[in-house]
């Protein structure tokens, strides 16, 4: 059993702008306290052998310049690692590349801070389309397994029954209450509230398979 509401509101979200060689890319930030020591989230975000319980199969060289690849998903390649504290690679998915930051810092004893950064070059007509939406659920998701992974009374749910919950109310609801959130940051950033709305009922729609409003 998942608590939907407070897993999503455990989770920080924030979005912003940098400017790269190439342009104006737009910064989206995730974050979440797990009650495990830093080591042993450390060792979750980065061993071959766990990160496939809690998020997607992975091969590759996990080692600075090693390509890695998520089946299914995104590949790239690692391009600084400061264990146990932060790691940073290229997102390459769909011939278009992004990059990632993970960073781990000490929230207390035994405590850890989990924040992703993922910066990229959004085509204006998709961001209006969609928004963080698009990308922010799917990071909600991640999160959510990270903290099913490290919870000690074995709570929350593995890769293994993720696309069946994904279809259940309680999967449903949660997608929606992310992609609500997203569209909350998307507003405090300075995003029309309608544009912004608007954008959040189509990627609430996309994920859920309802139809938007």
């Amino acid at each position: 059993m998942i608590d939907v509401t407070g897993q999503i509101s455990a989770v920080e979200r924030r979005l912003g702008t940098r400017t790269l060689p190439a342009g104006e890319a737009r910064v989206m930030t995730i974050s979440q306290t797990y009650d495990a020591p830093v080591e042993d989230v450390w060792d979750a975000c980065t061993s071959p052998e766990r990160i496939p319980r809690w998020f997607l199969p992975i091969s590759g060289e996990l080692k600075l310049g090693g390509r890695y690849q998520l089946e299914g998903n995104a590949g790239g390649t690692v391009e600084r690692c400061d264990p146990p504290h932060s790691f940073a690679a290229t997102w390459e998915f769909g011939g278009e590349v992004s990059w990632i930051e993970v960073r781990l810092t000490e929230a207390g004893a035994g405590r850890t801070r989990f924040e992703l950064e993922h910066v990229a070059h959004v085509d204006d007509a998709r961001w209006a389309e969609y928004g963080p939406g698009a990308v922010g659920v799917g990071w909600d998701g991640a999160l959510l397994g990270l903290a099913s992974h490290l919870a000690a009374d074995g709570s929350g749910i593995t890769p293994d029954e993720a696309v069946a919950w994904m279809g259940s109310d309680e999967g449903r609801r949660f997608m929606t209450e992310a992609s609500a959130r997203w569209t909350e940051a998307s507003i405090a950033a300075g995003t029309p509230a309608d544009e912004a709305r608007a954008a959040g009922d189509r990627t609430t729609a996309f994920y859920t398979g309802t139809p938007a409003a």
